[in-house]
């Protein structure tokens, strides 16, 4: 029991809901690259374009989303449009015989994801002690991930029952994420927003947010502008042999990773400082990208993708648990939204110089780049003070 210690309600429901979005969005993600290279004949270059305003799109949202959350003191209707607008989406993918209905499908699931996650991770703060906020983050990252290892399973099975039909998928991928949605209307619950009421623009508060936040913003920006999509990842591999199953079945084993170690590293976070854990994640980021530059095989996707997923547990719900703790309660919505725009912003430049660097120099070229970048990040958290 001791395990639940710290986590309320609304953080197990939104992680439940976080676990049937992502069995659907995860049985789509592996496939989207392959689809789009491989059926629809797409080069990398527009893979990296559709990543690249897919992410942006989300991160603006995310911006605006947690500091209007803020704004109007409430959090539960933006989670609930933004889950619902997201599994709407998915069935578009069936009807794409040209990459800009690709291109609509992940704009609309990405404006949805940008619409809840600011407000969806305030309302865990709003509902955590601060004493177990790296727990409650990474339990609810723990059930994301849970979701992102079965999505991809899932897949593997429905491909082999429907011979590689890749469009069957999409629509079967609907249903978890409508399931999600029907959990979140009827279990969460809206809580109190504490503070003020935030005046001004969306990024009039910028100034009064605290200078240890705007630092660890700064060194995240340099890891964010070499962060690409994953999808470079699964092409990368598909590149070195792997049948699509097989791609797949790599791409699962990264997600088991993360989910089996999201918790520890959410609470090993609240016992140790937490850019340190970052600054780890960051370094193992930098050696998986590296790795991937340099093979000349197959053989080695299958360690680099479980290691992988220690990058994504040590970051992604220890950042959010870290900028909680960097500003005050009523413009948690608004730093947690700007934390998410400018990893996105930097994301979509990411992808897009990916793309081009993946078309015009080599498949090498852009994971040397993300690792150097993942690399000067690493240097400037560890000698940051915060």
């Amino acid at each position: 029991m001791n395990f639940f210690k710290g986590i309320k309600k609304n953080v197990v429901v939104l992680g439940v809901v976080s676990f049937f979005t992502d069995i659907s969005s995860e049985m789509l993600y592996p496939v989207i690259p392959i689809f789009l290279t491989t059926i629809v004949g797409v080069p990398m270059s527009i893979l990296g374009l559709i990543e690249g305003i897919a992410e942006s799109t989300a991160s603006i949202l995310k911006g605006f989303s947690g500091w209007l959350s803020d704004r109007l003191r409430i959090r539960r209707p933006f989670v609930v449009a933004g889950y619902s607008l997201s599994s709407l989406a998915k069935p578009i993918f069936f009807f794409a015989y040209s990459w800009p209905v690709v291109l609509l499908a992940r704009f609309l699931d990405r404006f949805g994801k940008g619409l809840r996650t600011s407000a969806r991770d305030a309302m865990i703060s709003d509902t955590t002690d601060s004493a177990y906020k790296g727990k409650a983050f990474g339990f609810h990252r723990a059930m994301d991930n849970f979701g992102a290892f079965l999505g991809p399973l899932l897949v593997i099975w429905f491909l082999a029952i429907f011979k590689e039909n890749i469009r069957i998928i999409f629509l079967i991928a609907f249903m978890p994420a409508a399931l999600a949605v029907l959990t979140l209307v009827i279990f969460l619950k809206e809580v109190p927003v504490m503070g003020s009421a935030t005046a001004g623009g969306a990024f009039s508060g910028f100034q009064t947010l605290s200078p240890v936040f705007k630092r660890f913003l700064f060194a995240t920006s340099i890891f964010s502008i070499g962060n690409s999509s994953d999808a470079f990842l699964l092409v990368r591999s598909k590149q070195l042999g792997l049948s699509t199953i097989l791609v797949i079945a790599a791409y699962v084993l990264y997600n088991l990773s993360h989910t089996i170690l999201a918790t520890p590293f959410g609470v090993l976070s609240d016992r140790i400082p937490r850019k340190d854990v970052m600054a780890i994640g960051y370094g193992i980021f930098a050696l998986v990208y590296t790795g991937f530059a340099f093979i000349r095989h197959s053989q080695p996707v299958w360690i680099l993708f479980p290691l992988y997923g220690f990058y994504i547990a040590m970051t992604d719900g220890v950042g959010k648990a870290l900028v909680s703790d960097m500003v005050d309660k009523e413009h948690v919505g608004t730093a947690l939204g700007l934390y998410h725009f400018v990893l996105g912003i930097f994301a979509f430049f990411a992808s897009l110089i990916a793309g081009l660097l993946w078309t015009h120099i080599g498949a090498a070229a852009p994971f040397i780049y993300g690792a150097t970048t993942a690399i000067i990040s690493c240097i400037i958290l560890l000698i940051l003070t915060f």
